[in-house]
């Protein structure tokens, strides 16, 4: 059993129509048919959506998403087109709205890694294969990749695990043309931005991305439409930050994320089973203020712009 502790009720927005209550983000279609994303301070671990907000959180990543944007746009197009609030919305929406080009998603998570652990570690002690690409002999916890690689996911409901694919199985599902740009875009992205994060003294181990077609094109091979780059896209959410002065392989790295979260739910103060049916607990104070601070300092440290 896993999902929403208790699932918010939908705020409602003349001229908005509510589309969707995601982990972290509400969804809602505006008069003109474009795409509304709030980020909400809601924080998910072990698959499920805690009953305690991380305040910030939903503005840190928002406005994380749109200074990588920004870096990432001679790249590929991305699907934002302002962070306007729409009228009538709440005040403290502000900072957390991006309102976006309505697109045709690619129903593939699309992974790229240039270090080993989570998922792709499991699979490799297993077969020394990350979703069918061979890899060396040797590569322990936390092991930089001879390359980076493409390792797509399929998207899975609230509550559910990512289940790793093979390309072939990608460009299947796609098209081999749309398979293979995804794979070219993902791993371009990540090039960038790894380089951009290393040379703020973070490692980028691993993140994933989505993309959608723009208009009615894009048929099973592409057509006509564009591919452009949607979501999230680069922030502690949705990749692998690691202090590259603190980098052992062979152990645990500690991240930018939701690790002070993981470490208390799995501890024994926490009083909570991840394998019983019941719902994790609320978080105490000193793991919400220590889980803010990650975010925050991830940002800072990536843009080098103080957090206010």
């Amino acid at each position: 059993m896993s999902g929403f502790v208790e699932k918010p009720e939908p705020v409602a927005v003349a001229g908005l129509e509510h589309l969707h209550t995601g982990k972290v983000r509400d969804l809602y279609r505006d008069g003109a048919g474009n795409l509304v994303m709030v980020a909400s301070d809601r924080i998910s671990a072990f698959d499920w959506v805690l009953p305690t907000e991380i305040p910030d959180k939903g503005r840190i990543l928002t406005q994380l998403s749109m200074w990588w944007f920004d870096q990432l746009a001679d790249l590929v197009p991305n699907h934002v087109l302002s962070t306007d609030v729409p009228p009538g919305a709440p005040a403290d929406w502000a900072g957390r709205v991006m309102v976006c080009r309505s697109l045709r998603m690619v129903p593939v998570e699309c992974v790229a890694r240039g270090y080993l652990t989570g998922s792709g570690l499991v699979e490799y002690e297993a077969t020394r294969t990350v979703c069918g690409l061979a890899l060396p002999e040797g590569l322990v916890d936390g092991s930089e990749l001879p390359a980076p690689i493409f390792t797509p996911a399929t998207k899975a409901e609230v509550g559910e695990h990512d289940e790793n694919v093979s390309y072939e199985e990608v460009a299947h599902r796609v098209g081999a043309e749309t398979a293979a740009r995804l794979r070219q875009l993902t791993l371009g992205v990540y090039g960038r931005a790894r380089d951009t994060a290393r040379e703020r003294g973070i490692i980028l181990a691993d993140t994933k991305f989505e993309f959608g077609f723009t208009a009615d094109g894009g048929g099973a091979d592409g057509g006509d439409g564009e591919l452009v780059l949607a979501d999230e896209v680069l922030t502690p959410d949705s990749s692998r930050f690691w202090p590259a002065d603190a980098w052992r392989p062979g152990q645990t790295q500690p991240s930018y994320d939701k690790q002070f979260v993981r470490n208390w739910l799995s501890s024994p103060a926490s009083g909570w089973d991840r394998r019983g049916e019941q719902p994790p607990p609320p978080l105490p104070e000193d793991v919400v203020a220590q889980t803010r601070a990650k975010y925050v300092e991830a940002y800072e440290r990536l843009t080098g712009l103080p957090w206010s």
